[in-house]
């Protein structure tokens, strides 16, 4: 390395250091700082409130499943990608980062002229249509899929798409065929290749793209703020929960819960770090 490039590397690395920390490390310090002016008895009695625990166990919840759901179907999808070519391959592997780019609220507004109450779909089951008739038979007088905790799944699904395929896609990539190829010789089926051969190569990257898919449920809000309605002890999320506390200049509320929420955020991120330096160590040995 020249000496000029040395000499830039080190002026570049005090930019970027104070970059982040004007960008991450403060807001993360006045937090936690916020948090620990409160007394731990405020603290639990602002964390026990049945509202606060009923959305914390809400989002914990909803994000969970919808991350296992994306766990399966990302994997599914990364599979397809990368070991099948077909007419519009790249655009349906361009279609999987559209989470990424659009925002949250112009989501929420198609999933809503879609699934919700007189959508494209959601009109199959309303009151007066057949399907709706058939279910008011059955005792279920009114189906809104959109206002009600599958809208909050459906919401966090849809943020948590592209999490899970783009962690395993470059894994599958990286899988020589001939490993397949080898296990079909010695009288694998399929099944017996993906589960012995194929899963445990891809276990840490679904691990982490689970955590991943986690993490950004659990933070989501645009989405559920305007699919769910954010019903009380129905569809309320964390996050909502943390912003309506603001608007009521209930500080101590919204500090309270966002601090449960950035404690499960950076354990994610030190399973997530982890999870890499494993994989990393066993593709060493």
């Amino acid at each position: 390395m020249s000496l000029a490039r040395l000499r830039w590397g080190r002026g570049l690395i005090p930019l970027a250091s104070l970059y982040l920390l004007l960008l991450l490390g403060l807001p993360l310090a006045a937090l936690l700082r916020a948090g620990l002016q409160l007394p731990p008895q405020r603290l639990w009695q602002l964390l026990s409130s049945e509202l606060a625990t009923n959305a914390l166990q809400l989002s914990l919840g909803a994000a969970s499943l919808a991350a296992l759901i994306n766990t399966g179907f990302g994997l599914l999808l990364a599979w397809i990608l990368v070991r099948y070519r077909f007419p519009g391959r790249g655009f349906a592997d361009a279609l999987i980062d559209l989470p990424f780019a659009m925002p949250g609220v112009v989501a929420a507004i198609a999933l809503l002229r879609l699934y919700g109450p007189g959508g494209r779909i959601g009109q199959l089951w309303d009151p007066e249509a057949p399907f709706g008739q058939w279910l008011a038979g059955i005792g279920i007088a009114e189906l809104n899929l959109t206002g009600s905790r599958f809208g909050v799944v459906l919401a966090m699904v849809y943020a948590t798409l592209p999490f899970v395929v783009r962690a395993v896609q470059p894994v599958l990539e990286g899988i020589e065929a001939e490993v397949e190829e080898s296990a079909a010789t010695l009288g694998a089926s399929p099944a017996q290749t993906f589960r012995k051969v194929l899963l445990p190569q891809l276990v840490p990257s679904l691990a982490t793209g689970f955590s991943l898919a986690l993490a950004r449920g659990l933070g989501e809000y645009g989405l559920v703020t305007i699919i769910t309605g954010n019903i009380p002890f129905e569809t309320l999320t964390s996050t909502v929960y943390v912003y309506q506390r603001f608007e009521e200049f209930d500080f101590d509320g919204a500090t309270a819960v966002s601090l449960v929420l950035l404690a499960g955020s950076l354990g994610l991120l030190v399973l997530i770090n982890g999870l890499a330096l494993w994989y990393r160590r066993s593709r060493a040995l």
